[in-house]
């Protein structure tokens, strides 16, 4: 878990992001070699989607290191148990998939929209 093994966090570009239908104030969506494994910031919460296992877990911003444009942040400080979300939905609209699932406790509905690669694969 040494510093320098953190690997860099990518934007992911034309990417749409809503909590309960409507766009955050702020926002900002990473993503590294592995395809289906994202970090979204909201505000100042950070969460890791794990599209492959359907999880979603709440990630400790101080285990996060912005650099330019990028984010350095290692799975290694991954927690040990998901956040415990419901209504996971995962289907395909034309060019883009869409993801959608409820937090626990304030219930807020999060979506995002990704960019599919022509073979209609996801891009990230």
């Amino acid at each position: 878990m040494c510093a320098q093994n953190k690997p860099v966090w990518k934007p992911v570009e034309f990417a749409i992001v809503k909590i309960d239908d409507g766009p955050p104030k702020s926002w900002n969506m990473y993503h590294t070699e592995k395809r289906g494994v994202l970090l979204l910031r909201v505000w100042k919460r950070y969460l890791l989607i794990d599209m492959n296992q359907q999880e979603v877990y709440d990630i400790d911003p101080a285990t996060i290191t912005a650099q330019a444009d990028n984010v350095t942040w290692s799975p290694a400080d991954k927690p040990n148990e998901p956040l415990d979300i419901t209504e996971w939905k995962q289907r395909d609209v034309g060019t883009m998939g869409r993801l959608r699932f409820r937090l626990p406790k304030q219930g807020a509905v999060v979506e995002v929209q990704l960019p599919l690669l022509p073979t209609g694969k996801p891009a990230y």
